[in-house]
């Protein structure tokens, strides 16, 4: 009884601790559910409208004036509404003047105009202290009570005080404010909201170039080789062997491609002598996109392990399997167990199991909850060091599945190699390079370097 009404006290007003009157222009969607948020965190709220009628749709316990006069009964106007609909605010300048104008708005496209909407509203009213907020939160954020969406916000402004106010706004109501700076930061949060998964955009379309091509060139080679040379119809290969084929060689691309970065910046720190040097653009965005790159991996590794549980189930299995039983039945002979292979598939299920385990715990660790739960030396050794053991796992299990073959003819159909020998190349070639960094001769000069040491001082920029 008494931890029920607690809850429902805390969702009400505070009405012996009042806060301050924040006036809010707009009464839209998220005009409304800010407002209603405030409310419960114990503001008073006055809405500045051109219609002053009371609408069911406005929260209960607020104040509906006009513009002018709802901005007269508080220091803090938040502008609800759109860029284009700035002008109204012109005749009101001498009202706003010194009060603190908190510009949410969003547009349409990226850069769509040369200076940010804060930006431009501070233009409009030089004589006010513009600062942008809330524009990273939806009003369904609000409206569920933020547990189920993002919490931060983004605030940046030219006048600290106004900033403070806005920020300790934003705290009440249940978020967590970010300061970005100065007004100038403005427009990139305003980019924020219109980018569509910006750190995602190379690793899904590199991962779509790699698994289309990955895809037609085994269908090349194990549906319409075995077609034309040997007269066998296997185009159900598509549905099951060919993505179980493709998928471990993207995982262990993937995971390849994730240090591969590493590998380049640590020559170049080598080459250049200094760690004050920027390196190349396409290496900062690669490395800058690693994580996106390794949770792919681990999403091809996952479909990878799917598709190998259910390939008992296939009716080709069951029909090779029941094929090999007759002939041993008709030739009256058993073939004995081959120790050998029975060790190699032991080994390659083993490898590939332990290589999943760590794909996993690299995949667990990247998340934000747990990252901020661990200190960068947990999470370093996480990263670095077991997702190292991890690629060697999954390029061991990759050898051992199928190292019999290098050197059989037959492997090689159009005298092309098999798609696992293409998913050995990169990972390999890593794990050389790596290796050879790790020598005492070229990692101490390279730890020397990252601790700041230069070879040339006089050229470090």
């Amino acid at each position: 009884m008494n931890k029920n009404s607690s809850n429902i006290m805390a969702l009400a007003p505070n009405t012996s601790n009042k806060r301050e009157t924040v006036c809010i222009f707009g009464t839209g969607d998220f005009g409304r559910a800010l407002g209603h948020k405030m409310i419960q965190s114990g503001y008073s709220v006055v809405y500045g409208s051109r219609s002053t009628q009371i609408s069911n749709l406005i929260p209960k316990d607020a104040e509906v004036l006009s513009h002018a006069e709802a901005a007269q009964k508080a220091d803090v106007i938040i502008i609800a509404i759109q860029r284009q609909h700035y002008n109204f605010l012109t005749p009101l300048a001498e009202i706003l003047h010194g009060k603190v104008l908190v510009d949410i708005s969003n547009n349409l496209k990226l850069n769509q105009y040369p200076e940010s909407n804060a930006e431009y509203l501070a233009q409009l009213l030089p004589g006010s202290r513009v600062v942008k907020a809330f524009n990273t939160v939806s009003a369904w954020a609000l409206q569920s009570g933020t547990l189920d969406a993002s919490r931060q916000v983004f605030v940046c402004g030219d006048d600290v005080d106004a900033k403070q106010m806005v920020m300790n706004i934003v705290r009440a109501v249940g978020l967590t404010p970010l300061d970005k700076g100065t007004l100038l930061a403005a427009q990139e949060i305003e980019n924020y909201p219109l980018q569509l998964f910006p750190m995602w955009k190379f690793p899904i379309f590199l991962s779509l170039g790699l698994t289309t091509f990955f895809f037609f060139y085994c269908l090349a080679l194990d549906v319409i080789y075995t077609y034309i040379y040997e007269k066998n119809n296997f185009s159900f290969f598509i549905a099951i062997t060919i993505p179980n084929q493709v998928c471990p060689a993207m995982a262990l691309i993937l995971l390849a491609l994730v240090y591969l970065p590493g590998i380049f910046a640590a020559i170049i720190q080598l080459y250049r002598g200094t760690k004050y040097r920027r390196f190349p653009d396409w290496l900062d965005k690669w490395m800058l996109c690693r994580k996106q790159l390794g949770l792919i991996a681990l999403a091809f590794a996952s479909l990878h392990v799917v598709f190998s549980l259910v390939t008992p189930m296939r009716a080709f299995s069951k029909w090779r399997t029941s094929k090999g039983i007759i002939s041993q039945a008709l030739n009256n002979k058993t073939e004995p167990l081959d120790h050998t292979d029975a060790w190699m598939s032991d080994s390659y299920l083993a490898l590939g199991i332990l290589g999943f385990f760590l794909f996993v715990l690299l995949g667990i660790t990247s998340l934000p909850s747990v990252s901020n739960s661990v200190n960068w030396r947990e999470f370093r050794f996480v990263q670095s060091k077991l997702g190292y053991l991890a690629l060697i796992f999954c390029t061991a299990h990759t050898l051992v599945y199928g190292g019999k073959w290098f050197l059989s003819p037959s492997a090689y159909k159009w005298y092309l190699p098999n798609i696992y020998m293409l998913s050995l190349v990169i990972p390999c070639a890593v794990l050389v390079v790596k290796f050879v960094l790790i020598f005492p001769c070229i990692d101490k000069p390279l730890t020397q370097i990252r601790q700041g040491w230069e070879r040339n001082p006089k050229h470090s920029e």
